[in-house]
């Protein structure tokens, strides 16, 4: 299952601001296979909120210098939960950029990033590091 997809499963839980009482529900799709519903449909949508929870992450990235200057790129991907009130709770690499350097920073991206909005579920989210290009 690609990334983007798991987030975009994940994500399809999300609420925010958080209803009282509510719970995801699942839905039978005109497939008949069963597909996951917005806990609180109203505000941002699903991949709005994903969208944002990415943006918020990247934002926020500090590159590690030796990284930057020994041209080190990757991509590590962060496992977390949040918490009702936008605090971060068991965030772990789950997916190793292959240097310990950018995955440290990772976690201090996501740790930085918070609060953010309220998603049902685990979240996996990649946290790239790349390089301008110079021409």
């Amino acid at each position: 299952m690609s990334v983007l997809r798991s987030l975009l499963v994940a994500g399809a839980l999300l609420a925010s601001p958080p209803v009282a009482g509510a719970e995801p529900r699942v839905a039978a799709a005109d497939t008949g296979a069963a597909r996951l519903v917005d806990a609180a449909p109203q505000g941002p949508s699903a991949e709005q909120r994903l969208r944002e929870i990415r943006r918020r992450i990247q934002a926020v990235l500090v590159y590690p210098p030796l990284a930057r200057s020994d041209a080190v790129e990757g991509t590590a991907l962060v496992r977390f939960d949040i918490e009702r009130d936008g605090t971060l709770r068991a965030v772990v690499v789950h997916q190793s950029s292959g240097r310990p350097s950018l995955d440290r920073a990772a976690l201090r991206a996501v740790a930085a990033s918070a609060p953010l909005p309220w998603v049902y579920g685990r979240l996996e989210v990649p946290v790239r590091f790349e390089l301008e290009r110079r021409q």
